[in-house]
Parts: structure tokens; C-alpha cells; sequence
């Protein structure tokens, strides 16, 4: 294989939504910046090559994915510049105060992080939807959560907020999903390199620093750097330093790579928000709306959302997501029923990523052990959740345009088995300051010099938020960190 070397000031390995905010705010800061990306690169926002699913928020796109699947689940992660911001449902949210306090990390508190998500919400321009944007479905659940009782709020991006019902905060400019990509990249195209169809194999180590090994067009191409940043997700970070020999050594060695660095938490206390959906078929005056306000343009499937303290809420506050989702036949991927989902915020499950070989082409190995916590904690939080979903559709405003439910969620075994992911994996190279960290509270690898990582993946447990505006949050605590050091 043909090789190519050339050098950077800063590589940052991974144009998700935190590899873009790290590279955008380290070049504006006048860093010599080389920008990884393994799938493609469409250019800044106005572009003609941008397909039009990645630019339209009315679905999720799947076109653009890396493939990572484990037992019944397939764990969509978008392979493209500004990663899963291009692809997910543009909700913005920040989670609780508090989840931040608990990390017990200096520099990410809540009082430290809340600047942080200020400028990540101006970048990511960031709004809540207008009553006058809600579909009719939606619509309807906004008056039957105020008959319920709930507080309405569209108040998603307030620390300090408390459970309420109300319209999303989202990242959607025009009925265009505003990547990160967009937000952090396109200011600073002039100041910095993007490498894209890339694909970032492994370190290596030498006098001069760490290098990066990878692939691009059939050859290899390697990267000397003073710093190298890892954001290349909560999959694909842990897999970089695998196969750079940084890991857990036993299983280092079973997938034949030579240990260089004990590294335990290598992969180690992934995590995600386990999720259920109570459905239902749609009626035919709910299907008609449905399918003309389709036909007008914007019809988003997610555009109200709940927060909900269960009865097992280790400290009062919310921890759940009580949400609805529906939209046409022609947009929805529910293919013909609707569904209120609900999600644990709060899980103590853990699992685990790790390589099977050497080879960068290989899938890793995913095991979210999703509902394994000992006490039953994440289950009893769904069964509590569940129980709302079922006061949502019994009320008249849905309960007349809807049909027989879909899927029986009456037993813990059902629930079980119907147990989905929420898209936000967290937590596979974890921040701390014990034995099991993989990184200090500046993203640095525990004796790895030159090496930080900015994403998702830090995250040692997980807020009580869509995890998209927090990875952003990371990509502008760790370019700080790497611009005050």
C-alpha cells in the first residue's frame, strides 16, 4: 500500500458534533488544525451537494451510517461531516444542573458547563418550536398534558428546569436540521484542513509524538502531530486506542494486539437511555391530517416532549422522557401508528464496546446490557413511565383519532423484549480520577502524552438530555482546555 506522512499542528480525528466544535473553535483560536472525517465531506451550508435527507429535520436519515448492529438492535452513528448532527432528530437539550455537579470533575459543574451550552445553543442556533408549527397530533397531546396536569414549557435548554410537557428546543433553521458542521466548520473552512473519506486506523508512538495511521482512497496515509484529538464517537474512540495498544491488556491479547499501554476502562461503562414505545394504530381523521399537513412541507415526527419524576427518582428530579412520536405514511419510520416513547434518564445499566481484531474494517463487539442494573432500577423507571404514556392515549384529544395498541407492554418480560435504544451512547472512555478513568477532566489519556479525547465518550454518566447538544458542549470545554494549557 502506498503511503503518504505529512504533519499538523493538531490532528482531530472525527467531524461528529463534538469533533467539529473542538477543530472549529482550536482553528479560530489560530491552531494549525488537520480535520479527520471518515465519510464525506459536502462542503459548507448552500452547497448543491448536500443530499437532501441530511438537510431536511422532518426524519431521521439513515443513508449515511456506519453499520454498528448487536443482537436485535442496530445502533445508527452517521458516517459524514458533522456526524450525527446531520442525521439525528434535532432535539436541543441540556439536561439538569445537577447531572453535571455529580460528575465531581473541576471544570464541568454546572456552573462551568452553563456558559459552554450558551455558546453551543447560539452556534447550533437553537429554537423551540411556535405553537403555530405543531402538527395536529401534536397538537392535541399539548392539551391533553395540560388537562393531566402537567406543567407546559418548551424549556429543554434550562438547566435549572423541572418536569413540564411542552414543545421541543431544536436545532432547526427553516425546516433544515443546522449540523455542527454548519455551526462550527463553515466559519473557519479557509483556516484549517479536512481530510475527508478517511478512516483513522490506530496510533503509533514515536520521539517526535503520536502519529495517526489511516486510510484514505486505498492508501495509507499517517499523520505526525504535536496533539492528537480522538472524537470519533462513543464506538469508534474506544476501538482507535484498542488497536493502538491502550487498553485492557486481556483483551488486547485476544484480538492478537500487542499490549502498550494498561488502559482497563478501555470500552468499559457504556451506557445509553433504555427506551419503550406504547403505540397505537392511527385512525383515519388522524391519518388524513396527517397526510396534508405532510403534503405542505414540515411535518416533524418529534415535536413535544415530557419530563416525568418517576416513583424510583434517586433525588426528586426528573428521569424520564415521556414523548410522542407520528407523522405520514409518507415520512414516519412508525410505518402506520403513532407512539408515545418512554426513556429512562437516569439508567444505572453499564456495557461495554471492545475490538475483535486488529483490523480497523472489523465491526467491534457492542453489549449495552440494557435493563441489567441489579436492583431493577432502569425497568422500574420504564414501568412507572409507561403508566403516563397510557394516561397520554387514553385521553379524549388522542384516544378518539387512535387505534388498538400495537405492542403488549403489560408484564416486566414484555418490557424486556420490546426494550429499545435512544441513540445516545455514552461513557466508553470515561473522565475520572480512579483506577477504572481513561481520561483526566481535560479529556487527557491517563499516560498517553499527547493524546486527548472530545466526545461523547467522556461522559462518565450520562445527563438527562439528548446527548447531541452535550457532545457540542464537550467539543468547547476540551478546545479551552487545549487553548489554556
Amino acid at each position: 500500500m502506498k503511503s503518504e506522512t505529512i504533519a499538523a499542528e493538531v490532528v482531530v480525528i472525527g467531524a461528529g458534533s463534538a469533533g467539529c466544535a473542538v477543530a472549529g473553535r482550536l482553528a479560530e483560536r489560530g491552531r494549525e488544525v488537520l480535520l479527520l472525517e471518515a465519510g464525506p465531506d459536502y462542503g459548507p451550508f448552500g452547497s448543491v451537494a448536500w443530499p437532501a435527507e441530511l438537510l431536511s429535520a422532518r426524519m431521521l436519515a439513515t443513508t449515511h451510517d456506519w453499520g454498528y448492529a448487536a443482537e436485535r438492535w442496530t445502533f445508527e452513528r452517521a458516517r459524514v461531516i458533522g456526524g450525527c448532527s446531520t442525521h439525528n432528530g434535532a432535539i436541543a437539550a441540556v439536561g439538569h444542573r445537577r447531572d453535571y455537579d455529580g460528575w465531581g470533575l473541576p471544570g464541568w459543574s454546572g456552573v462551568d458547563v452553563a456558559p459552554l451550552f450558551e455558546l453551543a445553543i447560539e452556534r447550533m442556533r437553537v429554537r423551540a418550536y411556535q405553537a403555530a408549527e405543531a402538527g395536529p397530533f401534536h397538537r392535541r397531546c399539548l392539551v391533553a398534558a395540560t388537562d393531566l396536569g402537567w406543567p407546559i414549557a418548551s424549556d429543554l435548554c434550562d438547566l435549572d428546569a423541572g418536569p413540564a410537557f411542552g414543545l421541543e428546543t431544536v436545532n432547526v433553521v427553516e425546516g433544515v436540521r443546522w449540523n455542527a458542521a454548519f455551526a462550527y466548520l463553515d466559519p473557519v473552512r479557509d483556516r484549517m484542513r479536512i481530510c475527508d473519506r478517511t478512516v483513522s486506523d490506530r496510533l503509533e508512538f514515536g520521539p517526535g509524538g503520536p502519529r495517526v495511521v489511516a486510510e484514505r482512497n486505498g492508501e495509507q496515509l499517517v499523520v505526525e502531530a504535536e496533539t492528537v484529538v480522538i472524537a470519533a464517537g462513543v464506538y469508534g474512540t474506544p476501538g482507535i486506542l484498542e488497536r493502538s495498544g491502550i487498553g485492557d491488556p486481556a483483551i488486547l491479547r485476544s484480538a492478537g494486539i500487542d499490549v502498550r499501554h494498561d488502559l482497563p476502562g478501555v470500552g468499559e461503562n457504556l451506557h445509553d437511555h433504555p427506551l419503550v414505545e406504547a403505540d397505537r394504530t392511527v385512525g383515519p381523521e388522524l391519518q388524513a391530517w396527517l397526510d396534508a399537513a405532510a403534503a405542505t412541507g414540515f411535518l416533524p415526527e418529534e415535536q413535544t416532549l415530557g419530563k416525568f419524576v418517576s416513583g424510583v427518582s434517586p433525588d426528586g428530579l426528573y428521569d424520564t422522557h415521556v414523548f410522542p412520536v407520528c407523522a405520514s405514511d409518507q415520512t414516519s419510520i412508525l410505518h402506520g401508528h403513532i407512539a408515545v416513547v418512554v426513556a429512562c434518564l437516569t439508567p444505572r445499566s453499564r456495557g461495554s464496546v471492545h475490538v475483535v481484531g486488529s483490523d480497523h474494517r472489523m465491526p467491534p463487539l457492542i453489549d449495552h446490557r440494557y435493563l441489567s442494573d441489579p436492583e431493577g432500577h432502569d425497568l422500574a423507571v420504564l414501568r412507572d413511565g409507561l403508566k403516563v404514556a397510557q394516561q397520554l392515549l387514553g385521553h379524549e384529544q388522542l384516544a378518539t383519532v387512535l387505534g388498538d395498541a400495537v405492542t403488549d407492554l403489560g408484564s416486566d418480560r414484555a418490557i424486556r423484549a420490546a426494550v429499545k435504544h435512544y441513540y445516545h451512547p455514552v461513557g466508553s472512555c470515561a473522565m475520572g480520577s480512579d483506577a477504572r478513568s481513561v481520561c483526566d477532566a481535560d479529556g487527557r489519556v491517563r499516560g498517553v502524552p499527547g493524546v486527548v479525547v472530545a466526545d461523547a465518550s467522556l461522559i462518565p454518566q450520562i445527563p438527562r438530555a439528548n446527548t447531541n447538544l452535550p457532545a457540542v458542549m464537550i467539543g468547547e470545554r476540551i478546545a479551552r482546555s487545549l487553548t489554556q494549557s
